[in-house]
C-alpha cells in the first residue's frame, strides 16, 4: 500500500506560478510511475503529467512547455511545477501512483486560476 499527501495548490493570478508537491509513504520501492492528474467541475479526470521509476516523463499537450514534473527519490516526493497558468487550469489537481497494477490516489489539492 502507498498513502499519498498532496500540497502546494492555491489561488493564482493567470500568468503565475504554483508547484504541487506529493510525498509518498509506504511501500514506495515498488512504485511504477507517479503521476498528476486534474479534474475540473462536469469534466473528466484527466492526466497532466507522469514519471516512471526510470525517470521518463510524458505531459498531456495542453500543459507542455509549461508544467514540468519531478522528483526527489530522497524525499520520496514528486513535484509538478506549474508556469504561465491559464483560467482553463483551475481543477483539482490529484497525485497519482501504480503499484502492482493498482492505482493510488491522494485527497486532491485545489488550483484556482483567475483571469
Amino acid at each position: 500500500q502507498v498513502q499519498l499527501v498532496e500540497s502546494g495548490g492555491g489561488l493564482v493570478q493567470a500568468g503565475g506560478s504554483l508547484r504541487l508537491s506529493c510525498a509518498a509513504s509506504g511501500n514506495i520501492f515498488s512504485i511504477n510511475a507517479m503521476g498528476w492528474y486534474r479534474q475540473a467541475p462536469g469534466k473528466q479526470r484527466e492526466l497532466v503529467a507522469a514519471i516512471t521509476s526510470g525517470g521518463s516523463t510524458n505531459y498531456a499537450d495542453s500543459v507542455k512547455g509549461r508544467f514540468t514534473i519531478s522528483r526527489d527519490n530522497a524525499k520520496n516526493t514528486v513535484y509538478l511545477q506549474m508556469n504561465s497558468l491559464k483560467p482553463e487550469d483551475t481543477a483539482v489537481y490529484y497525485c497519482n501512483a501504480q503499484l502492482g497494477g493498482w492505482d493510488y490516489w491522494g485527497q486532491g489539492t485545489q488550483v484556482t486560476v483567475s483571469s
